[in-house]
């Protein structure tokens, strides 16, 4: 279904051309940051990028300030450059989400947004397992096509939880359940007056 999707805008972007003669390409009207921004928005509806992808992508990273606001801001404004970014209500909710969410939704950035410490004595530190609103914006957008590799959550937050790249799932969820295992086995052990005896 959301393949459907992704190629229907695809669709769209080309149909943004329409008056395009049938002899000229997109490829030969669009140029500069006009074309990397086109590209970009469809390179970053996708959870596996193709190897084209990399000078539109290297171009929308590329845009970085000292506030994160600015940031998005900035790449807002790069994928507003493509003619087909605020043609339906749609392309632009697609475009904000692809700002906010996009280099902000894998494994190790959630994992550093998304911890925070107990305050007790114990001084635990937790990694939650609800996904910013913002990456579920981008990730379930009727336009992206994230099946597969959404990054996935590893056990619970009280337990030590993280996340994880979809690919990494089953093997860190196994080391997780190894752990846990031993951490309760070890538990044990000590609530029966210590190493076992």
């Amino acid at each position: 279904m959301q393949r459907k999707n992704l190629i229907a805008s695809a669709a769209l972007a080309v149909a943004a051309f329409g008056a395009i003669p049938a002899t000229a390409s997109a490829q030969e009207i669009l140029t500069g940051d006009t074309r990397l921004a086109c590209e970009a928005i469809l390179c970053l509806a996708t959870g596996t990028q193709p190897s084209e992808c990399t000078p539109s992508l290297r171009r929308y990273f590329s845009i970085s300030y000292r506030k994160l606001s600015d940031t998005i801001r900035g790449r807002i404004n790069f994928l507003n450059l493509c003619p087909v970014a605020n043609q339906t209500p749609q392309m632009s909710a697609l475009v904000n989400a692809q700002a906010n969410g996009a280099g902000r939704c894998d494994a190790a950035s959630l994992n550093a947004v998304l911890r925070s410490w107990t305050g007790a004595d114990d001084g635990m530190v937790y990694v939650s397992n609800q996904m910013p609103s913002y990456c579920t914006a981008y990730t379930s957008h009727a336009y992206t096509d994230f099946s597969g590799t959404v990054p996935r959550y590893v056990g619970i937050p009280e337990r030590g939880g993280y996340w994880v790249e979809a690919r990494d799932y089953d093997r860190a969820l196994a080391e997780y359940n190894a752990r846990i295992k031993a951490e309760d086995e070890e538990r044990r052990r000590a609530s029966w007056g210590g190493g076992g005896n």
